[in-house]
């Protein structure tokens, strides 16, 4: 084990005081179970890392949030909330990790083996917090804003409002806040070869209907809710839509491979 953790101190940029912290980060609740078979629930949590996965979350959003402030001085404080709610999102945290390969040094149990939990987005995600924990516990502020900016260099780079839009949760937000329900979401058909395989989704709501296409089942969503979001401001509300005997059926004319 210790080899292993030689190997992902390199891979992080950073020598760890206290190389048990690392050794916890990595391991998953599931392996701490197994190998603490008197079932002493102190001993589990003792050697597993949901508590330095906590830590991890709070200060991958305070350094994300200061490295917004400074490199976007100008930036208005919506702006900045959307650009960090990307940056500290499951999904980009888990695509840090998987670009590191990190799955492969984390401590499951057979049961996550068996069903690829080295390769399930919230673990990984999971895991990029705890050793993110890990590092601030041993080495403070600092060195931990350093691992965090150089891991996250490209994802910060290429952060824009736009781009952190998540359409999906401003749709859902903007029905709730009329007091209707959250859209739901139907896939009508997949078509193509696997590696080339496009998705029609449907997003219905109370006061229409959008359909859109994309390259994934997320992506088409993402489409789908856009397009109801310009409709019901198009209408003015999603009230108004729904007062009329039938809301609208938009079908999208971007680009499946549109990113979102």
């Amino acid at each position: 084990m210790s080899r292993a953790l030689g190997a992902l101190e390199n891979l992080l940029g950073y020598k760890f005081s206290d190389l048990t912290l690392l050794e916890r980060a990595v391991t998953h609740r599931s392996w701490a179970v197994e190998h603490h078979l008197n079932g002493d629930v102190e001993s589990v949590r003792s050697s597993e890392n949901e508590s330095l996965e906590f830590v991890g979350d709070s200060v991958v959003g305070l350094i994300m949030a200061e490295q917004l402030f400074r490199t976007r001085p100008t930036a208005a404080e919506g702006e900045l909330t959307l650009m960090k709610h990307y940056l500290v999102s499951t999904a980009t945290l888990a695509k840090v990790a998987e670009g590191l390969e990190l799955g492969s040094f984390l401590r499951i149990g057979r049961g996550e083996e068996k069903t690829g939990g080295r390769r399930k987005q919230a673990l990984l995600a999971n895991l990029m917090e705890a050793i993110i924990g890990a590092v601030f516990i041993d080495g403070g502020y600092v060195p931990t804003r350093q691992v965090v900016t150089r891991l996250f260099a490209d994802e910060m780079k290429d952060v824009t409002p736009r781009t952190a839009i998540d359409f999906k949760s401003l749709l859902q937000e903007t029905l709730q806040s009329e007091k209707l329900r959250a859209p739901s979401y139907r896939v009508l058909s997949s078509e193509g070869p696997p590696h080339e395989r496009i998705f029609k989704v449907e997003a219905v709501w109370e006061g229409g209907k959008t359909v859109a296409k994309g390259n994934s089942i997320k992506s088409a969503e993402m489409a789908a809710a856009k397009l109801a979001l310009d409709a019901i401001k198009l209408a003015g509300s999603a009230g108004e839509l729904r007062s009329e005997k039938s809301g609208p059926d938009v079908m999208n004319d971007q680009r499946p491979d549109q990113k979102y």
